[in-house]
């Protein structure tokens, strides 16, 4: 089944390293910035903060995207997804809210739907809610869980990037080997990895 959007060669095509640096901190920018990392997921910050870590990223030659549920002072709403696209400019938005990406597609910004996969149940959720929602790629969670990957690679023509959990290499290689595009990962030491 295809699950693909327009804009989902955009993801792809923004993808120079399969690690992408999850900052969770903002004393990892930084590093973040002179990692072999392109991308950056970023779970953290406020709104008085937020304008300032993006500009610092992308000044450093990365692609932001913004982890709409946890940023400090934003309502996960539309309102929040059109200041972040009128005021701080990434190129995308995660969310694990369906509603938020239907809307953040439509006003230009790249969509990842964080998916949390407990079990079975979550899985089948998860499924429908990409099919409904159509974001530009999937983030899975945990993402040291190589048979759902490759599952979901086979079945639907949707870049996946696995995440949570992972602190090697060798987890991160098995990862892309099941079919993922990329990991995120929060270990600054994996974040210069030349993959």
């Amino acid at each position: 089944m295809k699950l693909t959007t327009k804009k989902s060669h955009d993801i792809v095509d923004l993808i120079d390293s399969q690690v992408i640096a999850a900052i969770s901190d903002p004393s990892q920018i930084e590093t973040a910035v002179h990692s072999q990392c392109n991308v950056a997921f970023l779970l953290t910050g406020d709104i008085c903060t937020l304008n300032q870590m993006v500009d610092k990223l992308q000044g450093g030659g990365m692609a932001v995207f913004i982890h709409l549920d946890l940023i400090e002072g934003l309502k996960s709403d539309k309102k929040a997804v059109d200041y972040i696209a009128e005021n701080i400019k990434p190129e995308g938005i995660i969310t694990t809210k369906p509603f938020l990406i239907k809307y953040a597609n439509t006003v230009g910004l790249i969509t990842i739907q964080r998916l949390f996969l407990l079990d079975t149940t979550a899985l089948e959720k998860g499924i429908q809610m990409i099919q409904s929602s159509k974001p530009d790629a999937i983030e899975m969670l945990p993402g040291i869980i190589p048979k759902v990957v490759d599952r979901i690679a086979s079945e639907y023509e949707i870049p996946i990037i696995t995440g949570g959990l992972i602190e090697t290499k060798e987890e991160i290689m098995t990862s892309l080997e099941a079919g993922a595009l990329a990991t995120s990962v929060g270990r600054t030491s994996l974040w210069n990895l030349d993959l």
